[in-house]
């Protein structure tokens, strides 16, 4: 399925500048029961998400490629992704929004936001600051199984 040009600049947030001054800005409006701050509705028509409504964001680092995390996100969290360009997710054991870093201070500034052929996968590439991982690990990929 073609993607309509301008739903490529409105996935991809590309973000050329030094962010280690950036203040959080997400949490400044609360729009989530707003429906005129929504995911817009041609991104949102785009996505097959799971019975659950969350799709799988694989998180990879900008500039070295390496995959740091899967995390999860509903069509809110992606709305706050794209507007905010910070990487939010949804918590499936808390069942709740999160944005990564507000705790721990590693945060990830998105650079760019791609939908995947089948509309159920998102490639979220960011600017990793400190390890991804909650472990402290630089990823979450960390055990590696043997192959037999």
């Amino acid at each position: 399925m073609p993607v309509d040009k301008s739903l490529d600049k409105s996935l991809d947030h590309s973000h050329d500048r030094d962010h280690s001054h950036d203040r959080d800005h997400s949490h400044d409006h609360d729009h989530s029961h707003d429906p005129t701050h929504g995911l817009r509705p041609e991104i949102a028509a785009l996505l097959k998400r799971g019975p659950d409504g969350l799709v799988p964001a694989i998180v990879q680092e900008h500039r070295t490629r390496e995959v740091l995390m899967l995390a999860w996100m509903n069509d809110d969290a992606l709305h706050r992704t794209l507007t905010t360009g910070r990487a939010t997710y949804w918590s499936r054991s808390r069942q709740e929004l999160w944005v990564k870093g507000d705790t721990s201070g590693h945060h990830q500034y998105v650079r760019s936001v791609r939908l995947d052929c089948d509309g159920d996968t998102l490639l979220v590439t960011v600017e990793q600051v400190g390890p991804a991982c909650h472990t402290g690990a630089p990823n979450c990929f960390d055990t590696t199984l043997e192959i037999t």
